[in-house]
């Protein structure tokens, strides 16, 4: 059974960092793209980063600058450091593999984690 677990939220003060881990079983995703994923209350689910196996990244450009996302092949996990964070980065973030970047990008992975709350207070 293929699993994606995040892991790393929590409640954090504006201007603070935090690192999202999220840990792929069930599945070798060596050669797929990873992604993350953040969705606001009232919001939808919106793209933030994307990594591809050759490590090709994609940010939105919300975050660009204090979001980065990187990989462990060998712990077939994916990451998302953030760091300067806004209130507005108040979100359940999510991680997601696809077969391609395209696929992340475009909001069509095959798997989805259950998320993580991030929530930033002012």
């Amino acid at each position: 059974q293929v699993q994606l677990v995040e892991s790393g939220g929590g409640l954090v003060q504006a201007g603070g960092s935090l690192r999202l881990s999220c840990a792929a079983s069930g599945h070798t995703f060596s050669t797929y793209a990873r992604g993350w994923f953040r969705q606001a209350p009232g919001k939808e689910r919106e793209i933030v980063a994307a990594i591809t196996w050759s490590d090709d990244t994609y940010y939105a450009d919300s975050v660009k600058g204090r979001f980065t996302i990187s990989r462990d092949g060998a712990k077939n996990t994916v990451y998302l450091q953030i760091n300067s964070l806004k209130p507005e980065d108040t979100a359940v973030y999510y991680c997601a593999a696809g077969a391609n970047m395209i696929a992340i990008t475009t909001g069509l992975p095959n798997y989805w984690g259950q998320g993580t709350q991030v929530t930033v207070s002012s």
